[in-house]
């Protein structure tokens, strides 16, 4: 019976229990249009910042609800992304020691700023890209891909979770933790 009772009062307490939801932070309504700095790369790898910032631009323009505008004082909102690291890790090797499979990782720092109030409204130190592929001379029937084909997808990803935090979640928080990343 004292188990029985013991097993009945750990469920209630546990049903009493609040759960912490916190209410979403949605995009100030005074906030129209963007302004998108110039990505800044601190890889060794030329020309991320350049591909990656043309898929932002393009989600931002996809998604609809902000207009780019050309310099920072026309702007509500300032966007600045950093590129901090790139990380090509081999994965798996065939018989004769040569890679098949790789992993992309790529962390970047991005800000989203109310320039009219001055406030950073959120702010991600590690926000990170992974795209697991097999090399594409590898992959049987199409499967595999490039190094190239692999950051594409990256950028895509890492845009829309930018435009997605920036619109409607800028409160939540999706960063890699300092003890994950390598150096």
């Amino acid at each position: 019976m004292k188990k029985l009772f013991l097993l009945f009062s750990v469920f209630v307490l546990a049903s009493c229990a609040a759960v912490y939801d916190p209410a979403p932070q949605i995009l100030p309504e005074h906030i129209k249009n963007i302004y998108v700095r110039p990505f800044i790369n601190k890889t060794n790898q030329f020309g991320l910042e350049t591909k990656f910032l043309n898929a932002l631009v393009d989600e931002i323009m996809r998604d609809g609800r902000l207009s780019l505008v050309n310099t920072e004082a026309e702007a509500d909102g300032i966007m600045s992304v950093e590129i901090k690291k790139y990380i090509l890790q081999p994965l798996t090797y065939d018989a004769n020691m040569v890679v098949e499979q790789y992993k992309l990782w790529i962390i970047i720092s991005v800000s989203f700023i109310d320039r009219g109030n001055n406030v950073t409204l959120w702010t991600e130190p590690n926000l990170e890209g992974i795209q697991i592929y097999l090399d594409a001379t590898k992959g049987s029937m199409g499967e595999g891909m490039t190094e190239e084909e692999a950051r594409d997808i990256i950028w895509e990803k890492l845009s829309r979770n930018i435009v997605k935090r920036t619109i409607k979640g800028f409160g939540s928080v999706t960063s890699a933790s300092e003890k994950k990343i390598p150096l």
